[in-house]
């Protein structure tokens, strides 16, 4: 820091944790400038970007965390006309040699950005495509939430004596907690008024997730509709699977360069896997998982009831592919179709917001 200002380019990198992040500048040859921690909130920020801009012009930064612990810091970057940059954390291979501290993995993060491998521009967080993520992140959890309480609901159930199972085991999930919700009591032992205490609580629990789905499926739906009418279009893209790629191509559609970037960043890209006299490409085990799943689901779809599709499947199926190898194929289709029609959706939306 007791360096004299240099007037040229240099590049920023911040390793981001949730009370502090870490910023490192190197210069445009990658001589390495200087280090400052910062508390992490607009104070913050502005003394990390004074303190970068007294070394000279700052054009580019590298942000590990652009999601989660340095969001704050991307949008106060973005806001400032800086183009930021995600960065993953290195590889161990990489720590294997350099050691592991908040400078060294700041550092490399702008010499990844010197070095152009980072490529990956963080969403924007600031409309439509944002709100579905985050209604998303609610529905997965009240998902889980009520199958584990009518999962477990069943297992008391199930070891409860016969007068009873055969009283309120029923085969559909709401007829069985209609009977629970009501219980009063089963017994006068201990053991059998903490089962109807459980089963009523569990009950409950399963009929307020319920309430709590349809309010997120409505809300979604008027999203949905609103800002992915081409999307929601198409045969087999529903309420779900429209949210989820339109949450995971973000609000800003530069990020995405092609329909290959749309690809690879879903994981539907096919891999080189060659070696020697074999040539052979292999699935895409990276990629948001959750985008992947939609792409699965409306291929699912589609292989099912839509005549294109099923013919598609038949002539694949004659020339000895597996069923695994048409999914991939299809899935890689479908991102091809989709890709302008989520540009297009995004650009509306942007326009509206």
């Amino acid at each position: 820091m007791a360096k004299q200002p240099l007037q040229h380019e240099v590049i920023l990198g911040v390793d981001t944790h949730l009370d502090s992040h870490v910023g490192v500048l190197i210069d445009y040859r990658g001589q390495w400038l200087g280090a400052l921690s910062i508390q992490a909130n607009p104070a913050g920020y502005s003394e990390l970007l004074r303190w970068a801009q007294s070394f000279g012009n700052l054009l580019q930064a590298g942000v590990e965390g652009t999601g989660a612990y340095g969001a704050g810091l991307f949008q106060f970057l973005y806001a400032d006309a800086i183009e930021v940059f995600e960065v993953n954390r290195p590889d161990r291979s990489q720590r294997g040699c350099q050691g592991k501290s908040d400078p060294t993995d700041a550092e490399s993060a702008a010499r990844t950005v010197l070095s152009g491998k980072a490529l990956a521009i963080p969403k924007s967080q600031k409309g439509a495509a944002e709100a579905m993520r985050t209604l998303s992140v609610a529905r997965r959890s009240a998902v889980k939430a009520r199958t584990q309480a009518i999962n477990q609901l069943r297992a008391l159930l199930i070891s409860a004596p016969d007068t009873i199972r055969n009283k309120l085991w029923k085969s559909k999930p709401d007829q069985c907690v209609k009977g629970c919700v009501q219980l009063e009591t089963l017994g006068d032992t201990a053991a059998l008024q903490a089962l109807a205490m459980t089963l009523r609580l569990l009950a409950k629990r399963w009929l307020y997730l319920t309430t709590e789905l349809c309010q997120l499926d409505k809300t979604l739906e008027s999203l949905t509709r609103e800002a992915a009418k081409r999307l929601r279009s198409q045969f087999g893209v529903g309420l779900q699977t429209a949210a989820t790629l339109l949450a995971v191509a973000g609000d800003n559609p530069e990020r995405l360069h092609s329909e290959a970037a749309l690809a690879a960043l879903c994981g539907t890209n096919p891999l080189p896997a060659s070696s020697g006299k074999m040539v052979r490409h292999r699935l895409n085990r990276s990629g948001d998982r959750s985008a992947n799943n939609a792409l699965w689901t409306i291929a699912l779809v589609r292989m099912r009831s839509e005549p294109r599709t099923r013919a598609y499947v038949a002539r694949r199926t004659a020339e000895g592919k597996s069923v695994k190898e048409i999914q991939r194929c299809l899935k890689r289709y479908i991102v091809r179709e989709l890709y302008p029609l989520i540009l297009a959706d995004l650009k509306d939306a942007a326009f509206v917001t």
